[in-house]
């Protein structure tokens, strides 16, 4: 099982009600996909033949994240299909769910410009993505 992805909530990342900003939680979203990818498939993987394109973003908000919080994330496989897969998300701090969301990513081949198959690396990767409780 991976780890969460542990985030370091910055004073820019907040808004004028002291809690982070609704659009931040994407930013978040994409670091907890790179420090999963970095897991599952390593560092040396070649994104420009080997890419994905981000096609899908939602966010529920369910209680705020604040300046001195500690949030994590855990990134689950929600679903794979032919050329696409998606991703979930749960932000938590000290344990309490704080934030869901979930992101819909497109395998592409940046060389050749076009979608392609879901990559036979990722599908074998993916099976160490557990959803938690």
């Amino acid at each position: 099982m991976i780890k969460p992805t542990k985030i370091q909530v910055r004073f820019a990342d907040c808004d004028m009600m002291g809690h982070v900003n609704n659009a931040v939680y994407l930013s978040y979203f994409e670091q907890a996909r790179m420090h999963y990818f970095g897991q599952l498939v390593g560092a040396d993987w070649d994104y420009k033949k080997q890419g994905t394109l981000l096609v899908k973003n939602e966010v529920t908000y369910l209680k705020p994240i604040f300046l001195h919080d500690f949030p994590e994330i855990s990134l689950h496989l929600i679903e794979i299909g032919d050329k696409s897969f998606t991703f979930g998300y749960k932000v938590t701090v000290e344990g309490e769910l704080r934030t869901t969301g979930a992101s819909k990513l497109v395998c592409f081949d940046f060389r050749s410009k076009s979608s392609v198959k879901v990559f036979p690396e990722f599908i074998e990767a993916f099976k160490q993505l557990e959803e938690t409780a």
